[in-house]
């Protein structure tokens, strides 16, 4: 297969994503392989909460929603104009790329999946028994769209075999096993990484209002949901409390409710200072991964300093949020809408693909 003929088919697919809403899903004449695939796709939307409790429609729908306009043609070339050289010199003997992927929000893996497939590589795919339903089914529709793909694709169960590079997602513990056990391979290890806002405290209602977008969306399971706020000295929450009140019918999901009582007894119970909405507590805390409906928040007096500070934790960021304070920092509300080119822990996932031996 061609590099156009894969880019091609991944246009494809997000032409067939495109077509699934929350509000009303529709089925477009144009698209490849409707009659087989459209209402099945629809189907399994909404049997996905049966599948993981935390994939609800809403969640599901956004993560489809986000792939279809990533999966564009003019996105895909603009992503990949970067390695024309990479490509053109790369050692073209196909690899087989183990991916072991998390499954903390919906087609998280997916990034991966699209980089071993479009370097030209085969896929080797161990799911997280979370996420074990979405991406096998875009993959049997990738084969219809270009059967050469199916012997492309393949999905275990049990132990990995007979690869040649990895790419594994995880948390800090399971990172030190990828590590040894993966030792004598060329890889990519993630760990658990959070992130952070930072705030000047001259943020308008609407800046805070799309920072609970980044804090509530898939209910702050994801790496790039904030956990953290730095905010200067002196600031009251009232602004920020006022502006996410609209999130407040998260509380009335029975999983993220739980968390709540449970994570709010612990810390009373631990006599912590809270500041507390009725659906989200705020305790300040120098930590940056904070539990599910809690976000942690630190003073910060001179702008400079913590630069320095993030900087020297770079590690445990996965991006930070600001109103420009922060040279690359993301606009609030956007955290959840990455670019082709925005690699997770900024580790350029083509590169690797396309220079690693």
């Amino acid at each position: 297969m061609t590099l156009e003929t894969k880019k091609s088919v991944f246009v494809e697919l997000g032409n067939f994503l495109s077509q699934f809403s929350e509000e009303k899903s529709e089925k477009k004449s144009a698209v490849l392989y409707n009659e087989i695939f459209f209402d099945d796709f629809e189907k399994l939307i909404h049997l996905s909460q049966s599948h993981n409790g935390w994939y609800t429609p809403e969640q599901v729908y956004f993560a489809i929603n986000s792939w279809a306009e990533a999966l564009t043609e003019e996105n895909i070339d603009k992503w990949l104009s970067k390695y024309v050289t990479e490509f053109n010199q790369a050692d073209h003997k196909e690899k087989t790329v183990a991916l072991i992927l998390a499954g903390n929000i919906p087609l998280v893996g997916f990034h991966d999946f699209l980089s071993v497939l479009i370097t030209g590589n085969k896929a080797l795919i161990k799911t997280s028994s979370n996420d074990q339903h979405l991406l096998p089914f875009l993959a049997k529709y990738l084969i219809a769209v270009d059967e050469n793909l199916n012997d492309k694709i393949t999905f275990v169960e049990g132990k990995l075999q007979n690869f040649d590079t990895v790419i594994a997602t995880g948390s800090n513990n399971t990172s030190r096993y990828f590590e040894y056990y993966f030792k004598d391979k060329p890889s990519i290890i993630r760990k658990n990484r959070n992130s952070a806002a930072v705030l000047s405290g001259k943020e308008t209602h609407e800046q805070l209002e799309a920072l609970g977008e980044d804090i509530f969306r898939y209910f702050g399971l994801g790496c790039r949901n904030v956990s953290k706020l730095f905010v200067p000295k002196g600031y009251t929450f009232d602004a920020f409390f006022q502006a996410i009140f609209k999130y407040q019918d998260v509380i009335h999901y029975e999983k993220y409710a739980n968390n709540y009582d449970y994570n709010k007894a612990v810390f009373l119970m631990s006599n912590f200072k809270l500041l507390d909405n009725g659906f989200l507590t705020l305790k300040e805390d120098p930590s940056y991964a904070s539990p599910i409906s809690s976000v942690f928040y630190e003073f910060y007096e001179n702008i400079d300093d913590l630069k320095a500070r993030l900087e020297a934790d770079s590690e445990q960021i996965q991006c930070i949020v600001s109103g420009d304070l922060i040279q690359n920092s993301i606009p609030f509300g956007q955290t959840q809408n990455p670019q082709l080119w925005d690699y997770a822990d900024n580790v350029d996932t083509i590169t690797f693909l396309l220079t690693t031996k």
